[in-house]
């Protein structure tokens, strides 16, 4: 059996973890705004017709860029998500494959852990 984290270091990284949240949140907000206007300066009528032309691949890769991004931004919040349930649900800083506690210097790195050292490196 793993020990349990402190009360008030499961708040520490509870208020960590909201506000990782809210920032992913309002980043990827703000990269579908970027798409959005990188859609629409694609679609208008001064851009040239012709998808050879070196602005148009310019404009294609930042947008494949930008979707990127994004997607790795939406994968960390759920990661982020995922660990705020795990801290409503009592099982925060705990191994999800051994069961042993992970260390507190790991969630200092890495507050959205679910596996121990160990674990990780035998998963990757």
């Amino acid at each position: 059996m793993s020990r349990k984290l402190a009360k008030s270091t499961v708040e520490r990284f509870r208020k960590r973890l909201e506000e990782e949240r809210d920032h992913l949140e309002e980043q990827i907000a703000e990269y579908e705004r970027e798409i959005e206007e990188a859609r629409m300066t694609e679609a208008s009528s001064d851009r040239s017709p012709d998808p050879g032309n070196a602005e148009a691949s310019s404009v294609k890769l930042e947008y494949a860029k930008e979707l990127s991004i994004e997607q790795n931004t939406i994968d960390l919040l759920g990661k982020v998500r995922h660990a705020l349930l795990r801290i409503e649900a009592g099982s925060y800083g705990i191994c999800e494959s051994c069961g042993k506690a992970i260390p507190v210097q790991r969630l200092e790195a890495l507050p959205y852990a679910t596996l121990c050292v160990e674990c990780a490196s035998r998963s990757n």
